[in-house]
């Protein structure tokens, strides 16, 4: 596979949405994004709140545009606060460093997009991305460190 298809991000979506009523989280939000950081398809549930989308969007956008898993991202921010501070304002404020932004890799470790959640904690937002990217039979990056 070379790029993501509507197909394919929506069946993300659905295995994710499907991972988080396994664990009983909280109404999630799901973005799928292209390698380009292009929003392919983003699904809301019932009770998510409203600015989920954006942050859904905003981790995903931010493991793309920096070629890690927003886990990682996170962990520059306690670090390097003034560079996610500068990143965000060349980003115009589209980077959330916060874990569940994963990067969806096919098997040769190729970057195809990202999935980005937001609605529960940000360990269960990841945990729920990565089920939905491993169920899809893709690799999930999610910046986990070692």
């Amino acid at each position: 596979m070379s790029a993501l298809t509507l197909k394919v991000a929506v069946n993300l979506v659905n295995q994710a949405i499907s991972a988080g009523r396994a664990i009983s989280a909280a109404p999630l939000t799901i973005a799928v994004l292209d390698a380009g950081g292009h929003l392919i398809t983003l699904q809301r549930e019932d009770g998510a709140s409203l600015l989920r989308p954006q942050v859904a969007i905003g981790k995903a956008w931010g493991a793309i545009a920096l070629g890690k898993g927003s886990r990682l991202l996170a962990l520059d921010a306690q670090q390097r606060p003034a560079f996610i501070a500068a990143l965000n304002s060349l980003g115009q404020g589209s980077v959330v460093p916060a874990p569940g932004g994963v990067l969806i890799r096919d098997q040769d470790g190729n970057v195809l997009g990202a999935v980005g959640i937001s609605g529960d904690l940000s360990d269960v937002d990841e945990q729920c991305a990565i089920s939905a990217i491993e169920a899809s039979g893709l690799r999930a990056d999610a910046g986990v460190v070692a």
